[in-house]
């Protein structure tokens, strides 16, 4: 069956609610980066390309990127939808996303997978209305078709992040709740999450900067209500991120 053509005049969606963040519209190159939560990526009418350190580029339709691995991403200006599920339950809550899986590099590709789902997210013009109970269910069976566990302590620690994620709570206060030392916390939670406990939070702030930008405020508004120290901070850090200027994906946004 053919796949349908892609829509034309759709802005870049983006959602952030809860545990989710959902990016779906067109991509080119995304250079080198490293995400601080693990991602789902699904191509919303044809195949992608992406490549991990040391290999060479792989051609798919669907992939689980773990938090923390470097990957390189080639659409060739084509839509992607790239899901992002906070790790309370399990890092690899979105592997159950995909069908036959093949792992390469600490990753997974594979040439199918939940796809439909995301596409009419992309498709409605008033997707932003409904996306939080759609990817709340699409998270809901990813979660029930995979294994894996993630340390009770750091989950405790990484859904009071989430529950507050503006807070000046340290890594030292965090680890006295979950009867850990500091070391201990951020050893493990490196050890589980993938990336260490100063990059999470980091990932937090992005949540903040992309969700003031959806909200209407501009580069440096957004740079401000995240904690940034002004917009250069904050594009660096985007790009550090995503792989790509700001301006490619949260200009023209939906709302």
């Amino acid at each position: 069956m053919n796949e349908p053509a892609a829509p034309h005049a759709l802005g870049p969606l983006w959602h952030v609610e809860g545990a989710h963040t959902l990016f779906a519209g067109p991509l080119a190159y995304n250079a080198s980066h490293r995400h601080g939560a693990p991602v789902y990526l699904a191509g919303l009418y044809g195949c992608f390309r992406i490549r991990f350190d040391g290999t060479a580029w792989i051609t798919c339709r669907t992939a689980f990127v773990p938090a923390g691995l470097a990957h390189e991403l080639d659409c060739g200006g084509d839509p992607l939808a790239v899901l992002y599920l906070e790790p309370e339950a399990s890092p690899l809550a979105l592997m159950g996303l995909m069908r036959g899986a093949t792992p390469i590099a600490g990753a997974r590709v594979a040439a199918g997978g939940e796809i439909v789902p995301l596409r009419a997210l992309y498709e409605d013009r008033g997707a932003c209305a409904w996306a939080g109970e759609a990817l709340a269910d699409l998270a809901g069976f990813s979660l029930r078709h995979t294994d894996g566990s993630l340390d009770g302590r750091i989950a405790r620690v990484v859904s009071r992040l989430g529950a507050e994620p503006q807070s000046a709570l340290s890594a030292d206060a965090l680890a006295r709740s979950v009867g850990l030392s500091s070391s201990r916390l951020q050893h493990l939670f490196t050890q589980e999450i993938g990336v260490p406990f100063r990059r999470y939070r980091s990932w937090l702030r992005m949540r903040r900067a992309i969700t003031a930008v959806v909200a209407g405020a501009n580069f440096t508004g957004a740079a401000h209500a995240a904690g940034f120290a002004d917009q250069a901070h904050f594009a660096n850090d985007f790009r550090r991120t995503f792989g790509a200027p700001a301006s490619r994906s949260l200009l023209g946004v939906r709302r």
